[in-house]
């Protein structure tokens, strides 16, 4: 047969697909860009534009993290084929080292001691090989596998803290890590701390109270004495009066060492310096109920470099207060002293239990006495989350959120004569899910209606709210009641939900703007969540997993050493004419990235009607990573390859419209972004 001359051959047309706008299942396809996502999982919309495969998540309890683990590649003569996970020995250096991939001439291990030089290697008292030096691995995706290998035999080293159920909460303080768990009997909840050799208990110590406390206000460090018993003070905490006369007026509690003599009682005693106190009874250690979940600020009321202190509150033991030595009750005074909520605002801490909302004295924490200005507020509804709004010190506003409405907190203090507190219902009907309010360039909560963002208007002190996931209302509808936590990276401009499914939301803004929300599914569920910045400006985004580990969020390749199964469908693309057949021919889909990915690559045809035989998905594999001259080491890159490239993918069918599928599932993999698409196809004929 003749071939038609050029003239009349059919055209190929291109149409290019902006990738972006998150996920939507309510709008109608014909109403809807083809970047859209009709389907997804464990995809984020980057706020550059495109979706990016999420990161992992990997354990933490101080030892050195899986993703750092270092891999260092043998030149080795194998005679004998080594087993995975074994310990490589050099027979002349005792160097040693776990293996994590191997291949004809070469061994990769992992968790080195030693080095290695040109010897005997052996596993075992079996000698294997002969090493002759160092090498590099062949390509990016072994490199990927064996730098997964090589995480899986850090991971192993670290632990959850000894104890019970869920993780109940964490924090981060002058760049230690703490958390809490119940411990093994689910009798009382201790408070860890991590380390290079992973977790460490935080001892608790004592508390006495005490009257009549005067002369002169004690110093911490000053020693308690009664007749022969001692003591030492670790923190003196004056609730009321003051240090002034004999007896003085003050009244309140010492945190104290373990006591050497025997046991305090209530009467006279002594401190250091002179000052005098009527003890009230005998000291009692330091414990925690079980089963609070902890929400914690930092703060610095004194106004020093070395008075930064973490509070906290977790609805089942009174408030507190650490400075990374030792923990110190804060006693409000109320009949069930059991916040559930903190805030530091105004110079006050705020604390709620159930519909009260009640905050300390002005720059005293410990101070909860309406004579010192502290006071208390009653809000109707049980209370769900306090939140400082964006302004300075002086003019912002505090949001205070119940299930079904929103109020907000106006003034500067209870005693302030020009601005006293003025507490406003802002919105009847809307309020916010347990754990769910969080504070970026604006404020975000979860309410049983979806996401509700809060921004402030140009006439201060009134706001504008509004619902940001209306496009996905089956899919929080299904979630209703089953939140557990939030949190912000403030990296990526996210807002972020977990519920107790494994499930959660990434909402991605950009300058107030939803950028999209993306569904996100953990094998594991976060039991609570927070996001914390080290000295040296690195973001960590604890999670509190139900199976007790504290995780990393955002860190690693893959799910604390599970594969990360992530897949979009885009929406139907009619290519330019809905009605008019067009034959398919290919997609060029751009991708960016810093590692080795692979995807696999499907589509479906006319609304997937049963008439189109669904194609078989494809594999392809692109080596994202940048070479640069002098920005690496030498012999430790990979040539001609590129952290922004097509990828060529075939298509073949005719069809009115075409949704295109991407998946990926692998431990290994770094994340990925998918910018766009650009389909080859052309014209055939109008649908009759």
């Amino acid at each position: 047969m003749a071939l038609l001359p050029s003239s009349q051959m059919v055209p190929v047309k291109y149409d290019r697909i902006i990738l972006g706008g998150g996920y939507d299942t309510e709008t109608p396809t014909l109403s809807l860009k083809p970047g859209v996502c009709r389907e997804a999982i464990n995809f984020e919309c980057s706020v550059t534009g495109g979706y990016t495969r999420i990161g992992g998540y990997e354990r933490h309890d101080g030892r050195t993290a899986p993703s750092s683990a270092a891999l260092t590649v043998l030149a080795v003569t194998i005679t004998t084929v080594p087993t995975l996970g074994s310990t490589l020995t050099g027979n002349s250096s005792s160097a040693t080292g776990v293996i994590c991939g191997f291949s004809n001439t070469t061994i990769s291990v992992t968790n080195t001691t030693g080095t290695f030089t040109s010897e005997q290697v052996k596993i075992g008292a079996v000698v294997i090989g002969n090493c002759t030096g160092f090498s590099t691995v062949a390509d990016a995706a072994t490199l990927a596998t064996q730098t997964a290998a090589a995480a899986d035999v850090y991971r192993a080293l670290i632990s959850a803290p000894t104890g019970s159920g869920a993780l109940r909460g964490a924090f981060i303080l002058s760049d230690n890590v703490y958390a809490f768990r119940n411990n093994a009997g689910g009798t009382a909840c201790n408070m860890w701390k991590a380390t290079t050799g992973g977790w460490t208990q935080v001892n608790f110590e004592y508390e006495i109270s005490f009257t009549a406390g005067g002369n002169v206000a004690p110093a911490d460090g000053a020693t308690l004495t009664q007749g022969g018993v001692t003591a030492t003070v670790r923190r003196v905490v004056r609730q009321s009066g003051a240090w002034v006369g004999t007896p003085g007026t003050a009244v309140g509690r010492l945190v104290i060492s373990a006591p050497a003599g025997g046991n305090f009682a209530a009467g006279a005693a002594t401190l250091t310096g002179g000052v005098n106190v009527t003890l009230s009874a005998i000291q009692t250690a330091i414990t925690l109920q079980p089963n609070g979940k902890f929400d914690v600020e930092i703060g610095n009321f004194a106004g020093n470099a070395s008075t930064i202190r973490a509070y906290g509150v977790d609805g089942k033991n009174r408030a507190w207060e650490f400075d990374g030595s030792y923990f110190v009750p804060i006693s409000t005074g109320a009949t069930t002293d059991t916040p559930k909520y903190i805030a530091i605002h105004k110079n006050h801490l705020f604390l709620s239990i159930n519909s009260s909302m009640m905050h300390s004295a002005p720059g005293l924490p410990f101070d909860f006495t309406a004579l010192s200005g502290a006071a208390e507020i009653a809000v109707g509804d049980v209370i769900t989350g306090m939140l400082v709004q964006p302004g300075s010190q002086a003019t912002a506003a505090m949001a205070c959120y119940t299930n079904n409405s929103t109020l907000m907190l106006y003034g500067t203090s209870a005693t302030s004569s020009t601005s006293p507190w003025n507490l406003v219902a802002f919105n009847t009907g809307t309020g916010a899910a347990d754990y769910t309010a969080q504070n970026m360039a604006q404020s975000y909560a979860l309410d049983n209606r979806g996401v509700i963002g809060m921004q402030t208007t140009l006439n201060f002190g009134n706001f504008d709210q509004s619902t940001l996931t209306a496009n996905i209302l089956k899919w929080i509808k299904s979630k209703v009641g089953t939140a557990t936590c939030s949190v912000l990276n403030r990296e990526k401009s996210q807002y972020r939900v977990f519920y107790s499914d494994g499930s959660a939301l990434y909402l991605t803004m950009v300058n107030g703007n939803l950028v999209g929300s993306m569904p996100v599914k953990y094998p594991t569920y976060m039991y609570q969540s927070s996001e914390w910045t080290k000295s040296d400006g690195t973001l960590w985004i604890l999670g509190c997993g139900s199976d007790g580990m504290l995780y990393r969020l955002d860190s690693g390749t893959s799910f604390d050493g599970a594969a990360i199964p992530a897949s979009i469908t885009l929406n139907f693309n009619p290519t330019g004419s809905p009605r008019t057949l067009k034959r398919y021919r290919k997609c060029a889909l751009e991708m960016q990235g810093s590692s080795y990915a692979e995807i696999q690559f499907y589509y479906s045809l006319g609304y997937s009607a049963p008439d189109y035989t669904p194609p078989t998905p494809v594999s392809y594999g692109k080596d994202l990573s940048s070479a640069k001259w002098d920005g690496g080491t030498w012999d430790k890159f990979f040539w001609d390859s590129r952290a922004l490239a097509p990828q060529e993918c075939e298509m073949t069918g005719t069809a009115e419209n075409v949704a295109l599928t991407f998946f990926s599932s692998s431990n290994a993999y770094a994340p990925f972004t998918l910018n766009s698409a650009v389909i080859h196809y052309s014209i055939r004929r109008g649908m009759r």
